[in-house]
């Protein structure tokens, strides 16, 4: 029999409540690998092992006395250390913020709390969250468990990090340019990024309100080892919170055939795109073809211009409300990581934002109408392989990084699903395929990512596989 924190969530919770194992060895199952392997990895670093352990010891006794048990009953995950955990430090990966103690819990941790999961852990995150891989002088360096040298992604590395090493098999992470898929990208991992409305969102310790974009770009969503957690974390995540005036309480699943057309596209936008990554795409296709999917090459609207808008129009933004906090606080890494964004396009000014925003309903309805037609939409997602640690500390590297993912921060700013599944390691490394969906399809998108995961296997059990060489 695997280990138990090698068991996908779904398996997790069904041992639970059938009596296969208590929820107290489970958890136990995890914290040992947690010992094992966090040393090395830096991933989760706010650890929550004893509390754990003694909500497991109520959740065994929940199932003792025939309790109705939730659906995530039992199950460690982890959660990340730029949401509210009530009682817990919200520190973003700053030192400024670590003792900002939260007076609540956001609606995706009481969402997991509510569904019965156990936190064993709060994963590492660069400062303020707005970097491509997860380094910050508070917490430190988190490494990717492929390859310590090679960066984990960002800003959710440490959620990606914990899954593919192993501790539990549902991560918290969040996305406003790919915070949830770099890493998954990374780390051999899967992930949905929900449409806006989709995961209610709220930070009970904030002082103020998010700019505008932040607010229709940024979304919260779980990293998983196999793509049928990420389908079960997120039917959980979903649930309504009024804390939320975005939200919009809607069923997971809209019924009707998944077996849809997808448009395809490998147009790399002058990117010099890997030749292992376009073929994963094409093995991705035909995976899809062979399942009884109509998958047709297409011309989609450009993701090169909502790219090119999200640098724009958020840098400005970002330099308004960021910039401040960073010019007093941040490190000087970070600050001169921002002076690369902000070199990348030429920003807006007010006028510009003003105006910007509105053009960007434009955007959505082209890709509304699009989508009409093709549900999905099977595109690349880094048009890279991973990159070092230090990938992004020189003007080139942020360069290289942005231009070679146009299709993941693209996405954030017309505000559609996306997810992205691991099809194949190239140049040794994890890489897969991304698929953008309509609104409130992720139940689509999820469907195809199962399909071509069948096909592919569970990417981290080759991870497994090469440590007990």
């Amino acid at each position: 029999m695997k280990p138990l924190w090698q068991l996908s969530a779904t398996d997790q919770a069904a041992g639970i409540r059938d009596g296969s194992f208590t929820s107290t060895a489970l958890v136990e199952s995890v914290l040992e690998r947690v010992a094992q392997k966090n040393p090395e990895l830096n991933a989760i670093v706010d650890p929550m092992g004893e509390q754990a352990l003694l909500a497991s010891e109520k959740a065994d006794n929940a199932v003792e006395s025939g309790e109705k048990l939730g659906p995530l009953h039992g199950v460690p995950v982890t959660v990340k250390v730029n949401v509210d955990t009530k009682g817990r430090p919200t520190t973003n990966g700053m030192e400024v913020f670590k003792d900002v103690i939260a007076p609540d819990n956001s609606p995706l941790v009481q969402n997991l709390l509510n569904a019965g999961a156990i936190i064993i852990g709060r994963t590492n995150t660069p400062e303020m969250s707005m970097r491509l891989t997860t380094d910050n002088p508070l917490h430190g360096l988190t490494r990717n468990p492929w390859n310590l040298e090679m960066s984990p992604g960002g800003s959710s590395g440490g959620a990606a990090a914990s899954a593919a090493a192993g501790f539990g098999a549902i991560h918290h992470g969040n996305d406003i340019a790919g915070s949830l898929r770099y890493p998954a990208t990374a780390c051999g991992l899967s992930t949905v990024k929900p449409g806006l409305g989709r995961v209610p969102a709220y930070l009970p310790s904030a002082k103020a309100e998010r700019g505008m974009l932040a607010q229709l770009m940024s979304v919260q969503g779980a990293i998983c080892r196999e793509v049928k957690d990420v389908r079960l974390a997120t039917q959980v995540l979903i649930r309504h919170d009024p804390r939320d005036p975005w939200h919009v309480p809607m069923p997971f699943s809209q019924g009707g055939s998944s077996l849809t057309k997808i448009g395809f596209c490998r147009e790399a936008h002058g990117y010099p795109i890997h030749e292992g990554i376009l073929a994963n795409l094409d093995r991705a296709a035909s995976i899809l073809e062979d399942a009884g999917y109509i998958v047709e090459e297409i011309e989609t609207p450009s993701i090169a211009e909502a790219a090119k808008a999200w640098l724009q129009v958020t840098n400005f933004e970002m330099k308004k409300t960021l910039e401040p906090i960073f010019k007093e606080h941040g490190s000087d890494m970070i600050n001169q990581i921002f002076g690369c964004y902000y070199q990348l396009e030429d920003m807006v000014d007010a006028e510009g934002y003003l105006f910007g925003i509105a053009e960007r309903t434009r955007m959505v309805r082209e890709w509304n109408l699009i989508l009409a037609d093709y549900p999905l939409m099977l595109t690349p997602y880094l048009m890279r392989p991973g990159y070092p640690n230090d990938f992004d500390e020189t003007f080139e590297g942020v360069k290289d990084l942005f231009d070679s993912s146009i299709y993941s921060y693209g996405v954030n700013y017309v505000g559609m699903p996306a997810g992205v599944v691991p099809v194949d390691l190239v140049d040794g490394l994890p890489s897969g395929i991304q698929l953008i969906g309509q609104k409130w399809r992720e139940d689509l998108i999820l469907d195809a990512m199962e399909v071509i995961e069948n096909a592919t296997g569970v990417m981290t059990r080759k991870l497994w596989d090469r440590e007990s060489v």
